[in-house]
């Protein structure tokens, strides 16, 4: 059974927008006490956080779809709906997250960063909030605004100060379970460990980590045995150890010749050319071991390593190890800058920024895009015309009526708002922004207006009464 998970494909939905709240106030004599519905909730977001506690992304392999909760519909008398609740997804520490195309969005590494990975959508306008003094009595309210979705990738690479490399069966399990208080699968056959192990070290001062990772063949980088599944393990690490076997039962191999090959795999995935190296001659608890080590350790210090002749069954110089590792990793350490405080980076628009976009796609066909145009077309009910025409209203004024004309666009052509996928596309009429003053007044009740006095209304009524006595008078079937 899997237990340990370091990439998984996550589908990630925020909380949708509650609905706006379209209801006129009535009580006891006073039937139309004007309009009074509420706004709708704001979607939960779908939160990523580090947790120290975290060590696998196991639970989002077997449950890779995740759902915020949607926001409640807003309800009369002003009551606006609740909030959805936002979804919090606990990662590993060094968990990085990236969109499909295989771009970072996030490089996750501390205790409790976090990242959004799925906005919530805003809750729609009740008919109370939409009111004005030219709109008193608006017939309707806007949609909740759908919640962002997506799919993302999560990949962990550990978070570790020392990386073991070498072949299968080298000892870098034993070696890291006599160093640390780490307890990893330990077999006299290949392949024996097939996650990463992480520990703890202690040496003087200094505390460290330090990671095993499963074994290295020649052709890993390109897929062959385990490395490439692993290889992303040792690119946080501030020190490489060489674990090389000396007591190799296979005529074939060498301890230099596995150094080589190793390098060699490194090089290919790239970026760690940078990282210090140290080579441990391991088992040289065995004669031929020990000989070998002798044998082949002044070529390995020829060419610029730090060599440490070890056994980890034996327990034989592992102190010496330790402490080099942890002097190597406080220099590492003390050669960081010092983090600075969080700068917060502000990007104001264009001046000539109107906020959309009005592109041509064929003959008598054109394409709006922009934030507010989209937003405002994904939360207007088009069952109901005053909603399309606040719709019309509030394009105008942003100057899409205008962009459209300047486009070239005419009467009955095709325009659409949105992308390709997901678009709104009506005929467009111009002569829509003509009548843009008239059609500001959509939403006005007459019965909200202050009534006149009870002597105009009998000059109306006698008047409206004579002018039909006279039609009366007037009228003949022949």
């Amino acid at each position: 059974m899997t237990t340990f998970v370091d990439r998984v494909e996550l589908h990630v939905a925020a909380g949708n927008g509650g609905h706006g709240c379209a209801s006129v106030h009535r009580e006891k004599f006073k039937p139309l006490g004007g309009p009074d519905g509420g706004n709708g909730g704001r979607g939960g977001d779908v939160i990523l956080v580090v947790d120290q506690d975290v060590t696998t992304l196991l639970d989002y392999h077997h449950h890779p779809h995740r759902k915020a909760t949607n926001g409640q519909p807003g309800a009369g008398d002003n009551r606006e709906g609740k909030n959805g609740t936002d979804l919090v997804l606990p990662v590993p520490d060094g968990t990085v997250v990236l969109d499909g195309n295989g771009e970072v969005l996030a490089d996750m590494v501390g205790q409790g960063t976090r990242f959004v990975a799925g906005q919530g959508g805003r809750g729609g306008l009740g008919n109370a909030a939409l009111s004005s003094a030219r709109r008193k009595a608006p017939g309707f309210a806007l949609l909740g605004e759908p919640g962002e979705g997506r799919d993302i990738v999560l990949e962990l690479k550990t978070v570790a100060d020392v990386a073991l490399v070498g072949y299968p069966s080298a000892g870098k399990s034993s070696l890291i379970s006599v160093l640390s208080a780490a307890k990893p699968k330990i077999a006299d056959y290949p392949f024996t460990t097939l996650v990463p192990n992480l520990g703890v070290v202690t040496a003087g001062e200094t505390v460290y980590t330090i990671a095993d990772v499963p074994g290295l063949i020649p052709g890993a980088s390109q897929g062959k045995g385990l490395g490439l599944e692993f290889l992303r393990h040792v690119e946080r690490c501030e020190v490489l150890v060489h674990v090389l076997d000396t007591a190799t039962l296979e005529s074939d191999r060498d301890p230099v010749s596995d150094l080589d090959a190793i390098e060699e795999e490194l090089g290919q995935y790239g970026g760690l050319g940078d990282r210090p190296r140290v080579v441990v001659l391991n088992k040289i608890d065995i004669p031929d071991g020990k000989d070998l080590a002798d044998m082949i350790r002044p070529d390995l210090e020829a060419r610029g390593y730090r060599v440490f002749e070890v056994s980890a069954v034996a327990r034989q110089g592992l102190k010496e190890l330790s402490y080099a590792l942890a002097e190597i990793v406080a220099g590492a350490r003390a050669a960081k800058p010092v983090q600075e405080a969080t700068r917060i980076v502000i990007r104001p628009k264009a001046v000539d920024d109107a906020g959309f976009t009005v592109t041509q796609e064929g003959d008598g066909f054109f394409r709006v895009r922009g934030e507010k145009p989209e937003r405002w077309v994904r939360q207007t009910d088009f069952n109901n015309d005053e909603a399309v025409g606040y719709l019309a209203d509030r394009l105008n004024r942003l100057g899409v009526e205008d962009a459209l004309l300047k486009a070239g666009a005419r009467a009955m052509d095709g325009v659409a708002i949105g992308p390709e996928d997901n678009a709104v596309v009506f005929d467009w009429e111009p002569t829509v922004s003509a009548g843009a003053e008239m059609l500001g007044r959509r939403g006005e009740d007459h019965r909200f207006e202050a009534p006149r006095p009870a002597s105009q209304r009998r000059r109306d009524r006698d008047a409206a009464r004579d002018e039909a006595q006279g039609e009366y008078d007037g009228f003949s079937p022949f």
